[in-house]
């Protein structure tokens, strides 16, 4: 049976209820990052990504912008068709380069973007064909590894897949392992995974990366609590609430809380309270640095093997081409 799209949405609030009261009445309580992207969260995730502090966009951008041409030839070292997926595809601003150089090469090749917000995949197949005439593109709007499935399903080309920004950082280092032996799994052998890490560098660099100066990342990370009341019917008072920003140089590990600055008592719907100590933690999002033999060990253990790797100028961050063993 066909699922409308006034049942899609009921399934999808039903899914964000479920989680958001998972995570929240978890010891320690947590939200999952994937929500942050609603329509207000894209907007400041575009502001997030034009700030001085944030480094890694002018860091991959600078790599597609000038190496695009390099990455393309790397990919078409096998002259034949390919799709090329694209996990957490956001607006295609880097990806755009490397289009222009595969199409200007007369690569026979399907784009599949694939991004948990429904209004970033609309705005790339609105977009896109008219910055690219003649690109053959079809977003797939939903989580990864279902979207990932059904993309691969859609035809037997070999698969090139790009997973960029750094969002491996996204995960802990156990689940970045696990994600990538997945990816592995998903693929055949011979497919590309080009997956973007963002490198272990001055602590203070990275923590200001993740605390600007004009508040955006705490804006971004209240706009969570402010989805939860617009869609859950809850009553967070975001001002009861701080962002709050730490980094181990040791383990790599950049993460975010939202720190409830009294004892509180927060409603989701009718029917569910959340309590908060003062001064209780909620573990929001992590943004894991790697150093260049962490990714080389992680390649080697997740079943990929190297085979090249572009690193900005300053070496903040590094785009590596792993083949699938």
């Amino acid at each position: 049976m066909n699922t409308t799209r006034s049942e899609a949405q009921i399934i999808t609030r039903s899914q964000f209820r479920k989680d958001i009261l998972c995570g929240l009445q978890a010891r320690p309580k947590y939200l999952q990052a994937k929500y942050f992207y609603d329509h207000q969260g894209d907007l400041l995730f575009q502001q997030i990504m034009e700030m001085p502090e944030y480094y890694l966009t002018n860091a991959e951008m600078e790599i597609f912008s000038k190496q695009s041409t390099a990455i393309a030839d790397l990919i078409s070292r096998d002259k034949s068709a390919f799709d090329l997926i694209e996990l957490g595809a956001g607006d295609a601003t880097k990806s755009v380069h490397l289009l222009r150089e595969l199409m200007a090469g007369e690569l026979e090749f399907s784009y599949l973007p694939i991004d948990i917000s429904a209004n970033v995949i609309s705005n790339l197949e609105d977009q896109l064909p008219n910055l690219l005439p003649g690109l053959d593109i079809k977003g797939l709007n939903g989580d990864y590894f279902e979207m990932l499935d059904k993309g691969i399903a859609l035809s037997n080309r070999r698969k090139v897949v790009l997973f960029m920004g750094a969002n491996i950082g996204n995960m802990e280092f156990k689940e970045a392992k696990s994600f990538c032996s997945m990816l592995s799994a998903s693929l055949s052998k011979g497919d590309l995974l080009i997956i973007g890490f963002d490198l272990k560098k001055n602590p203070k660099q990275i923590l200001a990366a993740y605390n600007d100066a004009q508040g955006i990342t705490a804006a971004f990370n209240l706009n969570l609590l402010h989805r939860i009341n617009k869609e859950l019917d809850a009553d967070f008072n975001l001002q009861n609430f701080e962002h709050y920003p730490c980094y181990d140089p040791d383990s790599g590990a950049c993460k975010s809380f939202l720190i409830s600055l009294k004892e509180q008592v927060v409603h989701i719907g009718a029917q569910n309270q959340i309590h908060f100590e003062a001064n209780e933690p909620v573990f929001m999002e992590i943004s894991q640095k790697y150093s260049l033999q962490e990714i080389e060990a992680m390649a080697m253990a997740t079943g990929f093997h190297f085979v090249s790797q572009f690193f900005d100028e300053n070496k903040y961050l590094v785009d590596a081409v792993w083949v699938v063993d």
